[in-house]
């Protein structure tokens, strides 16, 4: 469906795009083009926006289209109606909003049967539109609904008659499109959310405490407060409503309706105070409880996608073998020792704690796997016994003299989800649950990006609310946050399992497994050009996505490197205005500077590109890799003291602080106000997932698994600006520990 130009000239403006920008955009998009391959590949034709711009495009295609296909629905049913007047066509071609297009075509949906149609049916439908029209005949109103008395219809009395007609101008306020539009603008802004307890309800943990008798402005309750008022009206906990002064509503519509004085006015107010509490608070508070619901969701499901966009970019540790610990008491701790290309090589069980206590045969088995396969690394998942195993480990090192091989604590959410997968079954047939998730807990160490693309995000744990938001939006948007990190790093297309592979630009998931079959087949990929030999790979395909494949060792150096292969000329020319081969170009980085661009048939931003590509080509833009360092004589909660510092992992921003990891099978709360000595109105202004962070203990509960923590405590004072106001005496701090229990509770209902 073709855009007008009014609507395009709108997203133009919106999103402070050029036409031309946008135009081509659009363009590359309905010719198949993916978003990554548009944001980096084609920046000479969309002036160099970046996946933002381009998704933000994308999105809005996709609303002022189907905006365009209901208009064009609206316009044919009004017109089948014979009610389409040059005005409401207009008006209707006018509107940029679904919600306004809505409210106009609402007075000529087809109707359920209400107080206004059975009206209606009585014959009373021209009384009501004299009360509606206001115009005076210079008959008492009295008089005239008299003529419109019939026994047989039902209609006995004056006053029956002019009920009935009332009814008529309440529905008729009520499909008043701009009356709507003020309202709800009205409710959203003076609103206030109020929840209630419901009567004998069981809330055994007192998760809702907080919302039992609470209230918040509409217009500023935060999305997580939002969401757990829901969650607690969806268990039945809970019922709120949005409160607004029947006052200011009423007086607005009054204001509307009544517009001259005659006889009707007593009766048009009551047609007001009738359309207000039985027909328009209901839809109006209905229609704010929905766009509340989208706002909670929309800034829930950006706290996931920026939270998971952290933990697939953390620092991998790369290609080095690894000895994976997926720590257990009774059933033992599960061993298995990958390769440096993820491959396992063998695994085993070991009982150093109780029941069994066997220290000296588990640490025969685990000298024996580091020996024979030459580990570099043991990574421990952080689960049950996780700091029994990490100490069981460092003393084995201290006994057995080993240096070269470090330690790290893995996080293991979603880990035996991955184990009980489909992926998991193809990858291990043969292989216990267990032993799958050891490997992927070694193979986290390894590339986080690469196993954790395997696993359904939402079981990550990194989410805020994700099963209260719409499932259907939060999997698009999550989906669009794996593509954009896996196309970002780019690919090892000889190594790559197919659940990665998917979701590098123009290749779905059958696309991937045919991909993985063909190098089973045929053995490695020696060139980028021969993954057009896999069945089902066109020219198309090829063109979105070999550009973020990478081959190591290929028979063509640019195949190692984010160079597009429709660019290889261009590097062959640069090579040959050196006097160099390509090879020495790569290995001779300092040439670059020698170029003259202006010699070369490219665009500035494409040209730019490849040069600073070809100065660190097939480089990995994460950060490098530092594993934290937990206190060993910090493993439980009982341990911590209040004032005790101690190094961390952030594993969860949320809206009200973030979580930490401190090593004691209990995540720290660092509340936002304890994030920093600035002010800050967002926790992901100061912390991301996966950071190491050094925090300061302020109060630790081991009966209510609760952790106080600050960050703010080990900064110092905030600087001061010279010369700045002093600044108004503090007022006392609420007491942490109740603060960090009504944040806690909240944080389990997740």
């Amino acid at each position: 469906m073709q855009l007008t130009p009014e609507i395009l000239l709108h997203i133009s403006q919106l999103l402070n795009v050029s036409i031309k920008s946008l135009m081509a955009t659009i363009e590359l998009l309905d010719e198949g083009g993916t978003v990554p391959f548009i944001a980096r590949y084609r920046k000479e034709a969309t002036g160099n926006l970046d996946e933002v711009q381009i998704r933000a495009i994308e999105e809005n295609l996709a609303y002022f289209r189907a905006l365009v296909d209901r208009k064009a629905t609206v316009l044919a049913s009004i017109e089948e109606q014979g009610k389409l007047t040059p005005e409401l066509k207009a008006r209707i071609e006018a509107t940029l909003d679904l919600s306004e297009l809505e409210d106009l075509y609402l007075p000529y949906k087809p109707k359920r049967r209400t107080k206004a149609t059975i009206a209606k049916e009585k014959g009373l439908e021209p009384l009501g539109l004299y009360l509606w029209n206001q115009e005076a005949t210079g008959v008492p109103l009295s008089d005239f609904a008299a003529m419109f008395i019939d026994a047989e219809k039902g209609v006995a009395t004056v006053d029956e008659a002019l009920e009935g007609a009332r009814h008529i101008v309440a529905e008729l306020i009520s499909e008043q499109a701009d009356y709507r539009k003020t309202l709800r603008q009205m409710m959203l802004d003076e609103g206030v959310i109020t929840s209630r307890r419901v009567t004998d309800a069981p809330d055994p943990e007192e998760k809702f405490k907080m919302y039992y008798d609470y209230r918040e402005p509409a217009k500023s309750i935060p999305s997580h407060r939002m969401l757990a008022i829901r969650r607690g009206e969806n268990e039945n906990v809970l019922y709120f409503l949005i409160e607004l002064e029947a006052e200011r509503p009423l007086a607005y519509l009054k204001s509307q309706v009544i517009r001259t004085p005659g006889d009707w006015v007593p009766h048009l107010q009551l047609s007001v105070d009738d359309c207000w509490k039985r027909l328009l608070n209901n839809s109006i508070q209905t229609d704010i409880r929905m766009e509340l619901k989208q706002r909670s969701d929309a800034e829930a499901i950006r706290v996931f996608r920026d939270n998971l966009q952290n933990l697939l970019l953390a620092p991998p540790a790369g290609e080095l073998t690894v000895l994976a610990l997926d720590p257990g008491i009774r059933t033992g701790c599960k061993l298995a020792v990958i390769d440096e290309t993820g491959k396992i090589l063998e695994h085993s069980v070991i009982y150093p704690h109780e029941p069994k206590n066997d220290v000296i045969g588990a640490s025969r088995i685990l000298k024996n796997l580091i020996e024979k396969h030459k580990v570099k690394a043991i990574a421990i998942g952080n689960g049950t016994a996780s700091r029994e195993t990490d100490s069981f480990v460092k003393d084995f090192f201290q006994r057995e003299n080993l240096s070269g091989i470090f330690t790290v604590m893995v996080n293991e959410s979603g880990a035996s989800i991955y184990s009980a997968s489909d992926i998991a079954r193809q990858e291990f047939p043969d292989l216990d649950l267990t032993v799958r998730g050891a490997i992927s807990i070694g193979r986290r160490l390894q590339d986080p990006l690469a196993e954790l693309v395997k696993i359904d995000p939402k079981s990550i744990g990194v989410g805020q609310y994700q099963h209260d938001v719409d499932q259907r939006q939060l999997q698009q948007s999550l989906e669009t946050v794996i593509e954009s990190c896996v196309n970002r790093v780019g690919v090892d297309l000889n190594t790559a399992s197919w659940a990665l592979l998917r979701y590098v630009a123009g290749i779905n998931e059958r696309t991937a497994i045919k991909i993985v079959e063909f190098r089973n087949q045929h053995g490695a990929f020696q060139s980028r050009v021969q993954l057009m030999a896999v069945p089902g790979v066109g020219p198309k395909t090829f063109e979105q996505a070999a550009g973020f494949l990478r081959i190591r060792h290929g028979e063509n150096p640019l195949d190692i490197t984010a160079v597009h292969p429709e660019s290889y000329p261009l590097v062959e020319q640069i090579a040959q205005s050196l006097g160099k081969s390509i090879p020495e170009l790569i290995a001779e980085p300092g040439l670059l500077e020698k170029v003259n661009k202006t010699g070369l048939q490219a665009g500035t931003f494409t040209l730019n590109d490849i040069l600073e590509e070809l100065k660190k080509p097939g480089r990995d833009p994460r950060d490098k890799f530092v594993a934290p360092s937990f206190r060993d004589d910090v493993r439980a909660i009982s341990d911590l003291s209040s004032g005790m510092q101690l190094e961390g992992v952030v594993t969860n921003v949320t809206k009200f602080g973030a979580f930490v990891d401190i090593g004691v099978h209990q995540d720290g709360l660092v509340h936002i106000s304890e994030l920093s000595n600035r002010y800050i109105q967002d926790p992901s202004e100061a912390v991301k997932v996966g950071q190491i962070v050094k925090v300061q203990v302020l109060s630790a509960d081991p009966k209510a698994k609760r952790i106080a923590l600050s960050m703010k405590a080990l900064m110092g004072p905030a600087p001061q600006r010279p010369n700045a106001p002093r600044p108004p005496a503090a007022k006392p701090a609420p007491n942490m520990n109740d603060k960090l229990a009504a944040l806690q509770s909240k944080w389990k209902s997740r």
